[in-house]
């Protein structure tokens, strides 16, 4: 299969990485409008073609798959015109910056027949499908409510706020875990410290109908490098976190009994607490190969455009909430 990527900023040497090591996969061409990141990867790449212009791509009848990794604002238009030329397409996350846009890139792709992927990395990843195994296998119970933390001392941004590139992430696993279920009540706050207007602190919360709420602390001011989910249900309690090497997902058999002494009342437990084995394969290079596979094979993919669709719905009505109570510049700092 012939794969191109475009964008070599940040995230885009990466996929390049991991397309051009995959069996059967061939990394054809690498696009990005800027003459010294070309040639900063020419060398590494020799056999790959390279260019500025996104037609090129476009125009190869022998280019299968196109994998995007431009600019947040780009995604939506870029994975039309890749659609529209026939191509399976790759996005990074988020799929758009308005449902409107997102619902065009689903549009187009149910047009075409081709295959639409959104890059949302943790729901490839082995930690996050355990945690997903147990909450669908009702080892958890019913469940209660979702936090996540996802916090540093990280990469400030120009184009996107704290919640469109870290919450992008964390929105996509409490959709999967929650299932076909999506909120209906929104509230968040930030705080724009760094830059005005883009917000590097954001508290969100959100409630679904079957009564699970979700809570997203979300900074990149921030002294703890932090990447943990907690998931508290009626039998259990489980969370994830990235940041450990060895214990990527652990069960908790805490929670309240009733007791059999007096109707209404509840007693603690606290019982056993393990870790379940969870393989050690790089999610990236899972994410890439599920994509080969849908393509060839014809199969939606996890985080397919609808899904994508889902994720950028939240994120809009959580941005709306941001926009409404954010603080006024003017006010001094003290």
């Amino acid at each position: 299969m012939n794969v191109g990527v475009v964008g070599l900023g940040y995230w885009g040497p990466n996929l390049a990485r991991n397309f051009d090591a995959l069996p059967g996969c061939d990394l054809t061409w690498l696009c990005d409008g800027r003459e010294e990141v070309r040639a900063k990867y020419e060398p590494i790449y020799r056999s790959t073609r390279f260019t500025g212009e996104l037609d090129d791509l476009l125009n190869d009848d022998a280019l299968d798959a196109i994998v995007l990794a431009t600019p947040v604002p780009t995604h939506a238009d870029l994975a039309v015109r890749v659609l529209e030329a026939g191509k399976h397409c790759f996005v990074e996350k988020p799929l758009a910056i308005t449902t409107a846009d997102a619902e065009r890139a689903v549009e187009a792709a149910e047009r075409s027949g081709k295959v639409l992927m959104v890059g949302h990395l943790l729901q490839y990843h082995p930690g996050v499908n355990k945690l997903k195994e147990l909450v669908d296998a009702g080892e958890l119970g019913d469940i209660h409510y979702i936090y996540g933390n996802r916090l540093n001392l990280g990469q400030l941004r120009h184009e996107e706020n704290a919640l469109w590139s870290l919450g992008a992430h964390d929105i996509s696993v409490v959709l999967y875990l929650a299932g076909d279920e999506e909120p209906y009540e929104f509230s968040a706050r930030g705080e724009c410290y760094m830059r005005p207007g883009i917000e590097d602190v954001v508290f969100g919360f959100m409630r679904f109908p079957s009564g699970l709420a979700a809570h997203l602390h979300l900074s990149w001011l921030d002294p703890h490098k932090e990447r943990r989910f907690t998931v508290v249900g009626s039998k259990r309690m489980a969370t994830f976190d990235d940041m450990d090497i060895e214990r990527k997902v652990t069960l908790y058999d805490k929670g309240f009994d009733e007791s059999i002494h007096s109707y209404g009342e509840y007693v603690m437990r606290s019982g056993d607490i393990w870790s379940p084995r969870v393989p050690n394969d790089e999610p990236l290079r899972l994410e890439c190969t599920h994509f080969l596979e849908c393509v060839r094979e014809g199969r939606t993919p996890v985080s397919d455009g609808r899904s994508g669709l889902r994720v950028v719905r939240v994120l809009e009505h959580l941005q709306d909430e941001l926009e409404r109570h954010r603080r006024e510049q003017a006010v001094a700092r003290g």
